[in-house]
């Protein structure tokens, strides 16, 4: 029995070895027999396609720079040379001789920074100040429909040259002036952002006095301010009144001569025919009480 035991015993250990070694080769196998695959051995997967590649990059830049110049109304027309020298042009201009300049200027974006650089020979850069927006998906969005939209555009013309029939012909006109006013549309669309993206929007406020946005007023300041309305708002009224005294005196003179004139008529209103101070006898009007009391 010890020896039937034992056999058996030896038996079993012999099967477990045997199937643990069959499914340790059954699990590697598949692994070992797998190819590689073929688009990563290519290199395929490794670069994106040509139209996922990034674009380039979109962007409107706007700026605002602060300027304190002697002569601001000079240093102003030199904005102008150095804008238009530079490739861009002049937009709007405002003037206060002596005062200030203001120019609101469109400057070529790549040469936006060394305008800059030249604008502050002018005096004194008290503030500068730029934003940029970017804007290029919308620009890619724009393409993209606008060439969507050309393309149809040149089918219905392809249909319209082909039309077998009048009405076919009337059909595929008016889907065509449909089309073509919205392609007008996005084409002036992009026409003016291509614009904002081309040239870059500068403003330039130069001033005799140096202006600081980010200055803020003491309690000194507020009250000089205030002593200086105060003395103008008086000289005004001062001004005012001297300008309304001889309206004042002329109304005053005309209204006592009314005033005479109305007195004048209601005495001789007043006044009865007969003999001037003279009363008229009154009638006894209670005659039947004189009686009684005698």
């Amino acid at each position: 029995m010890n020896r039937l035991l034992v056999v058996l015993l030896t038996a079993i250990a012999l099967l477990a070895t045997g199937c643990g070694g069959t499914g340790s080769d059954s699990g590697s196998a598949p692994s070992v027999s797998m190819p590689p695959s073929p688009s990563l051995a290519d290199g395929t997967r490794e670069s994106a396609p040509a139209d996922t590649q990034a674009t380039e990059r979109k962007e409107i830049v706007t700026g605002h720079l602060m300027i304190t110049a002697d002569d601001p109304i000079a240093a102003g027309r030199q904005v102008v040379t150095i804008v238009e020298d530079s490739g861009g042009r002049v937009d709007s201009v405002t003037e206060q001789p002596g005062i200030s300049s203001v120019l609101t200027v469109r400057v070529p974006a790549d040469r936006l920074e060394g305008t800059i650089d030249e604008l502050r020979g002018l005096g004194e850069v008290t503030s500068l100040t730029t934003t940029r927006a970017d804007v290029t998906l919308q620009y890619t969005d724009l393409e993209a429909r606008i060439s969507a939209l050309q393309a149809s555009v040149d089918r219905l013309r392809g249909l319209m040259e082909s039309a077998a029939n009048t009405a076919d012909l009337i059909e595929a006109e008016n889907a065509l002036a449909d089309r073509q006013a919205e392609l007008d549309s996005l084409t002036a669309q992009q026409r003016y952002l291509s614009d904002q993206i081309d040239l870059s929007t500068l403003t330039v406020d130069i001033s005799a006095e140096p202006r600081r946005p980010d200055d803020r007023d003491s309690f000194w300041d507020g009250v000089v301010a205030g002593w200086d309305s105060l003395r103008s708002a008086i000289g005004d009224s001062i001004v005012a009144l001297g300008v309304a005294l001889p309206w004042i005196v002329f109304f005053l003179l005309g209204a006592g001569i009314v005033y005479l004139i109305v007195r004048l008529l209601a005495r001789i209103g007043r006044r009865r025919p007969g003999t001037p101070g003279t009363p008229a006898e009154t009638p006894d009007e209670n005659p039947k009480v004189e009686a009684d009391d005698e």
